[in-house]
């Protein structure tokens, strides 16, 4: 379980587990879990994914966002950010991702926060 866990935060690689890969009688359960970890390692580290063609820019997600406010705390109350320093950014009409790093699900916080999601009623924005 510990190994499990490290392995969905990224701490270890699935290959440090070495009975999984030396054991013969692993060799299912490595494919099965090789099968199950591909849509993780695929996403980016915070997991966040924005499809634009769905959004409609309304900017929820930049006014509800915890690191916007803090950066920018005009955003909470609907006003554009101004800098680089927010998540997202309303551009041309869409949502843009401008700073995935001050995502607090990227490294090394990986807070499970998932306010952006929660706001989006289109469903635009989605964590995986």
């Amino acid at each position: 379980m510990a190994f499990a866990t490290r392995l969905a935060l990224r701490d270890v690689e699935l290959k440090e587990c070495t009975p999984l890969f030396e054991e013969k009688q692993y060799k299912a359960q490595l494919a099965e879990l090789s099968n199950l970890i591909t849509p993780l390692l695929d996403t980016e580290e915070t997991g966040l994914k924005l499809d634009e063609t769905k959004c409609t820019g309304c900017g929820n997600c930049v006014v509800v966002c915890p690191v916007d406010a803090t950066v920018e705390p005009d955003t909470a109350s609907g006003k554009a950010a101004r800098t680089t320093e927010t998540v997202f950014r309303v551009e041309d009409g869409i949502v843009k991702i401008i700073n995935l790093e001050r995502c607090r699900r990227f490294p090394p916080d990986r807070m499970n926060c998932r306010v952006c999601e929660q706001g989006c009623y289109v469903k635009a924005i989605e964590i995986w």
